[in-house]
């Protein structure tokens, strides 16, 4: 036993001072075309796009500029999703004044067609009185028209029984004179009146 106890122990292996690197993360598989998760959308389409972490290697506490470099790149990726969320915003603020302003445009659109048909309406109503007046008035004209030309066929018919009678009295008066001088056997002074 005293053996034993005579025997040192043997020296512990000697530790290095150093603290060992932390494992090395794999880097990230290369992306693949074909898989539509992966594809990023055109750089003008407002698509949020999926994007993949790469799983974070285990951190340790006395590792505070690993710790500093993931805040940095969660920042960016925050504001990227504000810049997208902002975007999209204006891109719903711009949709509604143009349908707001197709609306107003369409309201004002509808008033001028409105005012143009109360117009033409107030127009036509007015070409429509105008028109029965002159039919109203031509009826009149027509009307006088018509008794002017009976009071004329009256008048003439008046004169030509006149002319007639006339005629007649003339007629029994050359007849009374020829019987007349038929039966004195003279002759009459003048032979005709328009020699």
């Amino acid at each position: 036993m005293a053996d034993l106890q005579a025997k040192p122990d043997p020296a512990p292996a000697p530790v290095d001072s150093k603290p060992l690197d932390p494992p090395l993360a794999e880097a990230p598989p290369p992306h693949d075309a074909s898989d539509p998760k992966l594809a990023l959308p055109p750089p003008q389409s407002q698509a949020l796009a999926l994007v993949q972490k790469a799983p974070e290697p285990v951190k340790k506490q006395d590792e505070p500029a690993k710790k500093q470099g993931g805040s940095i790149d969660r920042d960016i990726a925050l504001a990227d999703v504000e810049k997208e969320k902002r975007l999209s915003y204006i891109k719903a603020w711009e949709e509604s004044e143009k349908t707001k302003v197709e609306n107003k445009a369409q309201k004002k659109l509808s008033a001028v067609v409105a005012w143009e048909n109360s117009k033409k309406a107030a127009i036509e109503a007015k070409l429509k009185k105008i028109e029965e007046e002159l039919e109203r008035k031509k009826a009149e004209y027509v009307e006088k028209m018509k008794n002017q030309i009976a009071s004329v066929h009256k008048e003439a018919e008046e004169k030509r029984a006149m002319v007639e009678a006339k005629r007649g009295e003339e007629v029994l008066k050359a007849e009374e004179l020829a019987a007349k001088y038929r039966a004195t056997g003279t002759t009459p002074k003048k032979l005709l009146g328009c020699f």
